[in-house]
This record gives structure tokens, C-alpha cells and sequence, in this order.
């Protein structure tokens, strides 16, 4: 069976760091602290947010959301976006995602203060990134690097895959890699041969979005496969019929009446893999940990 990559264990240990960074910041003048921006009342994103704030709390970041209606024009969310960004006290920013029909969520990026994007979108970050002199790492690419580090995973010469090529986590995570020597192929849906080419990667990382996409047919024996997907399943119908007779899926739908599910099909890869992220476990909280980084960063950063 494959070693485990072990996010929680690692989110925990940086946010015990975060939490006396933000105390010697609080002792020289004031705590960090952090906006977020949620609009409408879709449930996962409600969960996200919460997750968000109850971690930058409990290390001692000021941290507040900001809920707006479902019916937010897109006018009304720059100006919230706006009067954050001219507000002095604030040193980090977010707007979460995804947001309702209608809003541009490009337009959203651009709107931001540089000095604020904690989640490492606006543009001028993004080209920073890709420069190699990154002001802030986007969150759950940051978190994958670290991940691979704290267990040793060679990257430098190594073949790395990445499915999913998307601006929060595909994209910065092929430049992530790139800048470290990694030999890296971005993939996406009309990419031939997927399978093919994953059996050539070191290392696979599943950002896709579709639940139990990436079986054993994917996966070079020993490889290190981070799986970025978070797939909420209510009933066995929803799932792949290959993931139907995880006992594993069938025990928390009938416990919980819900999954989470990652891109992985983390049964069978188990059995292939030399190292795998769990879902939920995995990914997830160092997530969560990179953005109290990027917060602590930012008032660093404002402050001089």
C-alpha cells in the first residue's frame, strides 16, 4: 500500500508557526487580519468560508466575513471589493469562489489591491508567479509543494503531471513545479491519451474535478499522486460505477447521507502509488494553512 501524504498532521505544525508569527506581529503593533468576501449562500462555499475564519481565529488573525446577498449586482461586489482594499486596518482580501451567474470572476481578480491578494489571482501576482519571484502563492498549490516536501518527494529531474488546467490550481501548480526543476505536462480535457501520459509522472497531481477519474490505469507503480478534488456525493448514483463498491463510500453515505470524494480512486491507486494524499485529510487543510501564510505575508509586507 502507498505512504500516506498527510496533510492535516502538516497544516497543523504550520499553523502552531503561524500562530507565534502572528503573536510577535500583535506584540509590535496589531494582529493581521482578514476579509472575506462570500456572495449568495451556496453550501459549500458557506463551509469553505467557515473553515477559513474558525482557522484564522484560533491562531489569532482578525478575521471577519463579509456575506453578500445572492442578488449582489456586479457593480455592488467591486464596491465592496473596493472599500475593503482603501480600508487601512485590512491586510489580507479574498472573494470567494465560485461566485453567481452574472459576475465576472476575472473582473473580481483585477479589482483587487496587489498588496492584498491573498489568494494570489490578481494579475500582477499571477506574472510575479510566473516570473519565479511569486508575492503570494496561490493557496492549494502552495499547500501540494509543501505537502511534497515535508515527505521528501524529489522533484528536481523528475517527470511531473498535472490534470486540470485551471487558473487556482492547475496553472500555478505546473509553474510551481517548473521553477523546481520538474519536467512538467499540463493536461486537460482534450489532452490524447490521458492515461498514457500519467503513467510517465513522478508525480500526479488530480485537480479535475471529477470523482474517482484517476484509477490504477494512471498511475506509474511508486509515484507520489496528490489529489486536489473535492466532490460532494449524496447517493451511490452520483458516484462512477467503478467507485460503487468502496465500502468506504458506502459507510459514509449511509452514516452521513453524503461523501467527499476526490479525483482519485483512492482504493485502487493505493494498491499502485508509492505515496497518496488523502480526501478528506489531504489537501484540504494545507489549503486552509497557505492562506494564514499568505495573511501573515501581507501584513508583513504593508507593514514594512
Amino acid at each position: 500500500m502507498a505512504n500516506l501524504l498527510d496533510g492535516a498532521a502538516l497544516a497543523r505544525k504550520l499553523r502552531e508557526a503561524v500562530r507565534g508569527e502572528v503573536a510577535s506581529l500583535a506584540g509590535s503593533g496589531r494582529a493581521p487580519s482578514l476579509r472575506v468576501i462570500i456572495v449568495g449562500n451556496d453550501p459549500a462555499s458557506a463551509t469553505y468560508v467557515a473553515s477559513k475564519q474558525r482557522a484564522a481565529s484560533e491562531v489569532g488573525i482578525e478575521a471577519a466575513t463579509v456575506p453578500l446577498p445572492a442578488d449582489t449586482s456586479p457593480a455592488a461586489l467591486l464596491a465592496a471589493v473596493d472599500r475593503f482594499n482603501r480600508d487601512d486596518a485590512v491586510d489580507g482580501l479574498l472573494v470567494q469562489l465560485p461566485l453567481p451567474k452574472g459576475h465576472e470572476t476575472r473582473r473580481v481578480y483585477d479589482a483587487l489591491a496587489p498588496e492584498k491578494d491573498v489568494d494570489g489571482f490578481h494579475p500582477e501576482n499571477v506574472g510575479l508567479l510566473h516570473q519565479g519571484r511569486p508575492r503570494f502563492t496561490p493557496c492549494t498549490p502552495a499547500g501540494i509543494l509543501a505537502l511534497l516536501d515535508e515527505h521528501r518527494i524529489a522533484l528536481a529531474g523528475r517527470r511531473a503531471v498535472v490534470i486540470g488546467r485551471s487558473d487556482i490550481v492547475g496553472k500555478p501548480m505546473a509553474a510551481l513545479l517548473t521553477a523546481r526543476d520538474a519536467t512538467v505536462t499540463l493536461c486537460h480535457s482534450k489532452s490524447r491519451d490521458l492515461p498514457s501520459l500519467c503513467r510517465e509522472a513522478d508525480v500526479l497531481v488530480a485537480a479535475i474535478g471529477r470523482p474517482g477519474f484517476v484509477t490504477a490505469d494512471f498511475v506509474k507503480p511508486g509515484a507520489a499522486v496528490v489529489d486536489v478534488g473535492m466532490n460532494r456525493l449524496a447517493s451511490l448514483e452520483e458516484a462512477p460505477e467503478h467507485l460503487r463498491s468502496s465500502a468506504t463510500l458506502r459507510a459514509a453515505l449511509t452514516t452521513r447521507g453524503r461523501a467527499l470524494v476526490g479525483d482519485v480512486d483512492y482504493d485502487a491507486v493505493s494498491k499502485t502509488a508509492g505515496w497518496i494524499s488523502p480526501v478528506p485529510g489531504g489537501v484540504g487543510p494545507l489549503t486552509v494553512a497557505m492562506l494564514l501564510k499568505n495573511t501573515i505575508h501581507a501584513a508583513r509586507l504593508r507593514r514594512g
